[in-house]
């Protein structure tokens, strides 16, 4: 099987071998564009992140194997086009959160005004990080990129990655009122935050 800078290294004397790096990596795309942005407006970043992929593959560093980063990147730029469907997201995914609460009877109504609060909080606080560090966030939390590969998509320092992954995990921690580190969950990614005792 070709590596995705083989095939990209192909598609400028046959430009459908492009497709298969489409098809390789589109889900991946896809999903996280949908956690971001709702199903619709995906569907329409995803296609225009794999235009301007196409159109700038002469740009695509070969020594580079993996391209899902690359398109992420992207990805995530195009998304700051969108900033404004994405603050609806939030709001609808809140109340989404909210409606997934059902114990009992007698605690779900308590239930439900508390994780409508912290989805409140979280979701303020989430929007008022960086767009930098919501989008270092998102890639390492929804786009499941490790350090390196977030600092391929963003064009940064991989020391610049773990700062704003740093900055964003404690504004969350407080607006969730947890001032301790909680254990991080590696998702099968080689390089997390270390934990200090």
């Amino acid at each position: 099987m070709s590596t995705d800078n083989e095939l990209i290294a192909r598609s400028h004397l046959d430009p459908a071998v492009f497709a298969t790096l489409y098809d390789r990596h589109a889900p991946a795309v896809y999903r996280y564009l949908a956690q971001r942005l709702g199903d619709h407006t995906a569907d329409d970043v995803m296609s225009e992140t794999f235009l301007v992929a196409f159109e700038r593959r002469d740009a695509y560093d070969r020594e580079v194997t993996d391209a899902r980063p690359w398109l992420l990147g992207i990805a995530t730029r195009l998304m700051r086009k969108h900033a404004r469907l994405e603050a609806v997201a939030w709001k609808g995914m809140a109340a989404d959160m909210a409606a997934q609460f059902a114990p009992d009877l007698i605690e779900r109504a308590g239930a439900r005004m508390d994780a409508e609060r912290l989805t409140r909080r979280l979701a303020a606080a989430l929007q008022k990080l960086s767009d930098a560090d919501r989008d270092t966030l998102l890639l390492y939390a929804w786009g499941h990129l490790d350090y390196a590969a977030i600092a391929t998509a963003t064009d940064v320092p991989l020391g610049t990655v773990r700062s704003r992954l740093n900055r964003a995990r404690r504004v969350l921690r407080r607006a969730a009122g947890t001032d301790t580190p909680e254990q991080e969950t590696d998702h099968g990614r080689t390089d997390v935050a270390p934990q200090h005792a």
